[in-house]
Protein backbone atom coordinates (compact mmCIF):
# COMPACT_ATOMS: atom_id res chain seq x y z
CA UNK A 1 0.00 0.00 0.00
CA UNK A 2 1.13 3.55 -0.69
CA UNK A 3 2.94 4.94 2.35
CA UNK A 4 1.15 8.27 1.83
CA UNK A 5 -2.16 6.65 2.79
CA UNK A 6 -1.05 5.66 6.29
CA UNK A 7 1.33 8.49 7.16
CA UNK A 8 0.43 11.63 9.11
CA UNK A 9 -0.83 14.14 6.55
CA UNK A 10 -0.47 17.87 7.20
CA UNK A 11 -3.78 19.67 7.61
CA UNK A 12 -4.55 23.38 7.97
CA UNK A 13 -7.73 25.23 8.84
CA UNK A 14 -8.67 28.75 7.77
CA UNK A 15 -11.32 30.95 9.29
CA UNK A 16 -12.58 33.40 8.49
CA UNK A 17 -11.63 32.46 4.94
CA UNK A 18 -13.10 35.52 3.20
CA UNK A 19 -14.32 38.92 4.30
CA UNK A 20 -17.93 39.04 5.48
CA UNK A 21 -19.02 40.64 2.22
CA UNK A 22 -17.14 38.09 0.11
CA UNK A 23 -18.60 35.20 2.12
CA UNK A 24 -22.12 36.50 1.53
CA UNK A 25 -21.31 36.88 -2.17
CA UNK A 26 -20.16 33.23 -2.26
CA UNK A 27 -23.40 32.16 -0.61
CA UNK A 28 -25.40 34.10 -3.20
CA UNK A 29 -23.31 32.58 -5.98
CA UNK A 30 -24.13 29.08 -4.73
CA UNK A 31 -27.83 29.90 -4.57
CA UNK A 32 -28.00 31.25 -8.09
CA UNK A 33 -26.06 28.57 -9.94
CA UNK A 34 -29.18 26.83 -11.19
CA UNK A 35 -30.06 23.14 -10.76
CA UNK A 36 -27.73 20.90 -8.77
CA UNK A 37 -27.88 17.25 -9.83
CA UNK A 38 -27.06 14.15 -7.82
CA UNK A 39 -23.47 13.01 -8.08
CA UNK A 40 -24.56 9.37 -8.10
CA UNK A 41 -26.12 9.70 -11.57
CA UNK A 42 -22.88 10.76 -13.26
CA UNK A 43 -21.92 8.33 -16.01
CA UNK A 44 -18.72 6.27 -16.03
CA UNK A 45 -15.69 7.52 -17.95
CA UNK A 46 -13.98 5.51 -20.70
CA UNK A 47 -14.66 1.94 -21.75
CA UNK A 48 -13.05 -0.08 -18.95
CA UNK A 49 -15.63 -1.74 -16.67
CA UNK A 50 -18.52 0.60 -17.61
CA UNK A 51 -20.85 -1.61 -15.55
CA UNK A 52 -19.16 -0.47 -12.31
CA UNK A 53 -20.13 2.79 -10.61
CA UNK A 54 -17.72 5.71 -10.79
CA UNK A 55 -16.97 5.24 -7.09
CA UNK A 56 -17.71 1.55 -6.82
CA UNK A 57 -15.15 1.30 -4.03
CA UNK A 58 -16.99 3.82 -1.86
CA UNK A 59 -20.41 2.35 -2.63
CA UNK A 60 -19.32 -1.16 -1.62
CA UNK A 61 -17.84 0.06 1.64
CA UNK A 62 -20.90 2.17 2.42
CA UNK A 63 -23.24 -0.77 1.90
CA UNK A 64 -21.05 -2.97 4.09
CA UNK A 65 -20.77 -0.51 6.97
CA UNK A 66 -23.69 1.93 6.76
CA UNK A 67 -21.33 4.89 6.44
CA UNK A 68 -20.42 7.22 9.30
CA UNK A 69 -23.75 6.68 11.07
CA UNK A 70 -24.47 2.95 10.76
CA UNK A 71 -28.16 2.18 10.57
CA UNK A 72 -30.25 -0.89 9.83
CA UNK A 73 -31.85 0.49 6.68
CA UNK A 74 -32.66 -0.89 3.22
CA UNK A 75 -30.04 -0.54 0.50
CA UNK A 76 -32.09 2.07 -1.37
CA UNK A 77 -32.13 4.33 1.71
CA UNK A 78 -28.37 4.00 2.08
CA UNK A 79 -28.03 5.08 -1.54
CA UNK A 80 -30.32 8.07 -1.09
CA UNK A 81 -28.42 9.24 2.00
CA UNK A 82 -25.16 9.43 0.06
CA UNK A 83 -26.57 10.78 -3.23
CA UNK A 84 -25.65 14.38 -2.58
CA UNK A 85 -25.94 17.24 -5.09
CA UNK A 86 -23.00 18.61 -7.06
CA UNK A 87 -22.13 21.35 -9.53
CA UNK A 88 -18.82 22.28 -11.13
CA UNK A 89 -18.00 26.00 -10.98
CA UNK A 90 -14.61 25.94 -12.67
CA UNK A 91 -12.34 23.40 -14.35
CA UNK A 92 -8.88 24.65 -15.30
CA UNK A 93 -9.45 27.90 -17.22
CA UNK A 94 -13.12 27.14 -17.93
CA UNK A 95 -15.46 29.14 -15.69
CA UNK A 96 -19.00 27.77 -15.36
CA UNK A 97 -20.05 30.22 -12.65
CA UNK A 98 -18.81 33.82 -13.16
CA UNK A 99 -17.64 35.36 -9.90
CA UNK A 100 -15.96 32.19 -8.63
CA UNK A 101 -12.55 33.66 -9.53
CA UNK A 102 -12.27 35.39 -6.15
CA UNK A 103 -12.38 31.94 -4.55
CA UNK A 104 -10.38 30.04 -7.19
CA UNK A 105 -7.50 32.54 -6.99
CA UNK A 106 -7.51 32.91 -3.19
CA UNK A 107 -3.91 33.49 -2.06
CA UNK A 108 -4.50 31.99 1.40
CA UNK A 109 -5.56 28.68 -0.13
CA UNK A 110 -2.54 28.67 -2.44
CA UNK A 111 -0.17 29.39 0.47
CA UNK A 112 -1.68 26.54 2.49
CA UNK A 113 -1.28 24.21 -0.49
CA UNK A 114 2.42 25.07 -0.72
CA UNK A 115 2.90 24.15 2.92
CA UNK A 116 0.95 20.88 2.64
CA UNK A 117 3.07 19.39 -0.16
CA UNK A 118 6.19 21.57 0.15
CA UNK A 119 5.99 22.46 -3.54
CA UNK A 120 6.13 26.15 -4.51
CA UNK A 121 4.31 26.12 -7.87
CA UNK A 122 0.54 25.93 -7.23
CA UNK A 123 -1.98 25.88 -10.09
CA UNK A 124 -5.71 26.02 -9.16
CA UNK A 125 -7.49 23.28 -11.10
CA UNK A 126 -11.10 22.61 -10.06
CA UNK A 127 -13.80 24.34 -8.01
CA UNK A 128 -17.05 22.51 -7.32
CA UNK A 129 -19.88 22.55 -4.81
CA UNK A 130 -21.45 19.72 -2.82
CA UNK A 131 -24.91 20.35 -1.38
CA UNK A 132 -26.59 18.04 1.13
CA UNK A 133 -30.12 18.04 2.44
CA UNK A 134 -31.28 16.81 5.89
CA UNK A 135 -30.53 13.13 6.42
CA UNK A 136 -27.73 12.97 3.87
CA UNK A 137 -24.08 12.20 4.54
CA UNK A 138 -20.94 11.66 2.49
CA UNK A 139 -19.59 8.12 2.53
CA UNK A 140 -16.03 7.57 3.77
CA UNK A 141 -13.57 7.73 0.89
CA UNK A 142 -10.38 9.23 -0.46
CA UNK A 143 -10.73 11.67 -3.35
CA UNK A 144 -10.03 10.90 -6.99
CA UNK A 145 -6.32 11.45 -7.71
CA UNK A 146 -4.78 12.33 -11.04
CA UNK A 147 -1.73 11.07 -12.89
CA UNK A 148 0.03 12.16 -16.05
CA UNK A 149 -2.14 10.66 -18.79
CA UNK A 150 -4.76 9.34 -16.35
CA UNK A 151 -7.56 11.45 -14.90
CA UNK A 152 -11.30 11.35 -14.25
CA UNK A 153 -12.09 12.53 -17.76
CA UNK A 154 -10.44 9.41 -19.24
CA UNK A 155 -10.62 6.58 -16.69
CA UNK A 156 -13.09 5.29 -14.07
CA UNK A 157 -12.66 7.12 -10.79
CA UNK A 158 -12.36 3.93 -8.72
CA UNK A 159 -9.40 2.82 -10.89
CA UNK A 160 -7.56 6.09 -10.23
CA UNK A 161 -8.10 5.58 -6.49
CA UNK A 162 -6.74 2.02 -6.75
CA UNK A 163 -3.67 3.37 -8.55
CA UNK A 164 -2.85 5.79 -5.74
CA UNK A 165 -3.50 3.31 -2.94
CA UNK A 166 -1.29 0.73 -4.66
CA UNK A 167 1.75 3.02 -4.51
CA UNK A 168 2.86 1.78 -7.94
CA UNK A 169 2.33 5.02 -9.82
CA UNK A 170 3.88 7.67 -7.57
CA UNK A 171 6.30 8.90 -10.23
CA UNK A 172 3.34 9.86 -12.45
CA UNK A 173 1.11 11.22 -9.70
CA UNK A 174 -0.04 14.82 -9.71
CA UNK A 175 0.25 16.08 -6.11
CA UNK A 176 -3.08 17.77 -5.41
CA UNK A 177 -4.23 19.74 -2.39
CA UNK A 178 -7.92 20.19 -1.59
CA UNK A 179 -9.59 22.91 0.44
CA UNK A 180 -13.14 22.20 1.62
CA UNK A 181 -14.92 25.43 2.56
CA UNK A 182 -18.33 26.07 4.07
CA UNK A 183 -20.96 28.74 3.57
CA UNK A 184 -24.23 28.97 5.48
CA UNK A 185 -25.33 27.62 8.84
CA UNK A 186 -26.86 24.21 8.24
CA UNK A 187 -26.61 22.05 11.39
CA UNK A 188 -24.47 18.91 11.42
CA UNK A 189 -22.47 17.84 8.38
CA UNK A 190 -19.09 17.83 10.16
CA UNK A 191 -16.01 16.92 8.11
CA UNK A 192 -14.76 13.59 9.51
CA UNK A 193 -11.21 12.59 8.56
CA UNK A 194 -8.38 10.20 9.38
CA UNK A 195 -5.15 12.29 9.15
CA UNK A 196 -3.02 9.54 10.76
CA UNK A 197 -4.27 6.78 8.49
CA UNK A 198 -7.25 4.41 8.39
CA UNK A 199 -6.14 2.35 11.41
CA UNK A 200 -6.13 5.40 13.73
CA UNK A 201 -9.01 7.37 15.29
CA UNK A 202 -10.85 9.97 13.23
CA UNK A 203 -10.94 13.70 13.87
CA UNK A 204 -13.73 16.15 13.07
CA UNK A 205 -13.93 19.71 11.74
CA UNK A 206 -17.17 21.64 12.20
CA UNK A 207 -18.78 22.93 9.01
CA UNK A 208 -18.87 26.55 10.19
CA UNK A 209 -19.77 29.42 7.89
CA UNK A 210 -16.81 31.00 6.06
CA UNK A 211 -14.25 28.41 7.18
CA UNK A 212 -12.10 25.87 5.36
CA UNK A 213 -9.97 22.79 5.97
CA UNK A 214 -7.01 22.14 3.66
CA UNK A 215 -5.26 18.78 3.22
CA UNK A 216 -4.35 16.03 0.75
CA UNK A 217 -7.77 14.42 0.43
CA UNK A 218 -6.42 11.98 -2.18
CA UNK A 219 -4.50 10.33 0.67
CA UNK A 220 -6.66 11.10 3.72
CA UNK A 221 -9.84 9.10 4.24
CA UNK A 222 -12.72 11.42 5.02
CA UNK A 223 -16.49 11.76 4.95
CA UNK A 224 -19.35 13.93 6.13
CA UNK A 225 -21.48 13.22 9.20
CA UNK A 226 -25.27 13.36 8.71
CA UNK A 227 -26.76 16.79 8.04
CA UNK A 228 -29.35 17.96 10.57
CA UNK A 229 -31.49 15.02 11.74
CA UNK A 230 -29.80 11.68 10.86
CA UNK A 231 -33.24 10.07 10.66
CA UNK A 232 -34.61 12.60 8.15
CA UNK A 233 -35.83 11.20 4.84
CA UNK A 234 -33.47 12.06 1.94
CA UNK A 235 -34.67 12.23 -1.69
CA UNK A 236 -35.74 8.69 -2.52
CA UNK A 237 -35.41 8.68 -6.30
CA UNK A 238 -32.19 9.11 -8.25
CA UNK A 239 -32.43 11.99 -10.67
CA UNK A 240 -33.59 14.56 -8.15
CA UNK A 241 -32.66 18.21 -8.59
CA UNK A 242 -32.02 20.97 -6.06
CA UNK A 243 -32.27 24.68 -6.82
CA UNK A 244 -32.77 28.03 -5.09
CA UNK A 245 -36.16 29.48 -5.89
CA UNK A 246 -38.08 32.40 -4.36
CA UNK A 247 -36.18 32.49 -1.09
CA UNK A 248 -35.91 28.74 -0.41
CA UNK A 249 -34.28 25.58 -1.69
CA UNK A 250 -36.61 23.47 -3.83
CA UNK A 251 -35.94 19.74 -3.96
CA UNK A 252 -37.62 17.97 -6.87
CA UNK A 253 -37.55 14.18 -7.14
CA UNK A 254 -37.48 12.43 -10.49
CA UNK A 255 -41.22 11.83 -10.11
CA UNK A 256 -41.75 15.62 -9.77
CA UNK A 257 -42.50 15.49 -6.04
CA UNK A 258 -41.23 18.71 -4.49
CA UNK A 259 -40.11 19.82 -1.03
CA UNK A 260 -39.21 23.28 0.17
CA UNK A 261 -36.16 23.65 2.42
CA UNK A 262 -35.04 26.72 4.33
CA UNK A 263 -31.76 28.49 3.71
CA UNK A 264 -30.15 26.82 6.75
CA UNK A 265 -31.41 23.32 6.02
CA UNK A 266 -28.99 22.72 3.14
CA UNK A 267 -25.29 22.18 3.85
CA UNK A 268 -23.15 23.98 1.29
CA UNK A 269 -19.48 23.17 0.80
CA UNK A 270 -17.26 24.48 -1.98
CA UNK A 271 -14.13 22.49 -2.76
CA UNK A 272 -10.96 23.92 -4.28
CA UNK A 273 -8.33 21.66 -5.83
CA UNK A 274 -4.89 22.71 -7.01
CA UNK A 275 -1.91 20.98 -8.62
CA UNK A 276 1.39 21.41 -6.78
CA UNK A 277 4.70 21.29 -8.67
CA UNK A 278 8.31 21.32 -7.50
CA UNK A 279 9.31 23.68 -10.30
CA UNK A 280 8.36 24.91 -13.76
CA UNK A 281 10.05 21.93 -15.43
CA UNK A 282 7.73 19.54 -13.60
CA UNK A 283 4.79 21.71 -14.57
CA UNK A 284 5.93 21.67 -18.20
CA UNK A 285 6.08 17.85 -18.21
CA UNK A 286 2.43 17.81 -17.16
CA UNK A 287 1.35 20.44 -19.69
CA UNK A 288 3.17 18.79 -22.62
CA UNK A 289 1.90 15.32 -21.61
CA UNK A 290 5.36 13.79 -21.76
CA UNK A 291 5.77 10.35 -20.14
CA UNK A 292 2.01 9.81 -19.93
CA UNK A 293 0.45 6.59 -18.67
CA UNK A 294 -1.87 4.46 -20.81
CA UNK A 295 -4.64 2.10 -19.66
CA UNK A 296 -2.64 -0.84 -21.02
CA UNK A 297 0.41 0.11 -18.96
CA UNK A 298 -1.67 0.76 -15.83
CA UNK A 299 -3.39 -2.64 -15.97
CA UNK A 300 -0.14 -4.38 -16.81
CA UNK A 301 1.60 -2.93 -13.74
CA UNK A 302 -1.33 -3.78 -11.47
CA UNK A 303 -1.52 -7.36 -12.79
CA UNK A 304 2.23 -7.82 -12.30
CA UNK A 305 1.81 -6.68 -8.69
CA UNK A 306 -1.14 -9.03 -8.16
CA UNK A 307 1.00 -11.92 -9.41
CA UNK A 308 3.77 -10.92 -7.01
CA UNK A 309 1.23 -10.94 -4.18
CA UNK A 310 0.05 -14.42 -5.20
CA UNK A 311 -3.43 -13.17 -6.05
CA UNK A 312 -3.52 -14.29 -9.71
CA UNK A 313 -1.63 -16.46 -12.17
CA UNK A 314 -3.18 -14.79 -15.21
CA UNK A 315 -5.60 -12.02 -15.99
CA UNK A 316 -9.17 -12.73 -14.79
CA UNK A 317 -11.58 -13.68 -17.56
CA UNK A 318 -13.71 -10.56 -17.16
CA UNK A 319 -12.77 -6.94 -16.61
CA UNK A 320 -15.46 -6.74 -13.93
CA UNK A 321 -13.81 -9.54 -11.93
CA UNK A 322 -10.48 -7.76 -12.30
CA UNK A 323 -11.94 -4.43 -11.21
CA UNK A 324 -13.58 -5.87 -8.10
CA UNK A 325 -10.35 -7.70 -7.22
CA UNK A 326 -8.33 -4.47 -7.52
CA UNK A 327 -10.74 -2.57 -5.27
CA UNK A 328 -10.72 -5.30 -2.64
CA UNK A 329 -6.95 -5.79 -2.68
CA UNK A 330 -5.70 -2.20 -2.63
CA UNK A 331 -8.24 0.01 -0.84
CA UNK A 332 -8.34 -0.52 2.94
CA UNK A 333 -11.09 1.59 4.50
CA UNK A 334 -11.07 2.76 8.12
CA UNK A 335 -13.49 1.45 10.71
CA UNK A 336 -16.27 4.01 11.08
CA UNK A 337 -16.61 3.30 14.79
CA UNK A 338 -13.28 5.08 15.33
CA UNK A 339 -14.89 8.54 15.28
CA UNK A 340 -13.47 11.23 17.54
CA UNK A 341 -15.66 11.85 20.57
Amino acid sequence: MNSNIGARTPTETLGPLLSDAQAEAMLDLCKHFGVYRQYAVETPSGHFCPELLQRHDTALNYLRTGGIAPADEPVEIHGARSSYFRAEYAYSADITMPGIEIFRDHTGLADAARRIHGRPVVVPAIVYANLMVPGQQLAVHTDVPEFRGANRKELPEWLLVVMHHSGLFDQWRMPIVTAVSYFGDAPGGEFVFWPDGPSCPAETFAAGHNSAIVTDTDSVFHGVAPVDDPAASPPSVLGAGLRWDAGAWTLTDADETTRRLGVDEVRISVSWKAYCFTDENERAAWETRSDDLSLEKILGMLLDDLRTRGMVDSRPESDTDLGLMLIDEYIGFPQTDKLAS
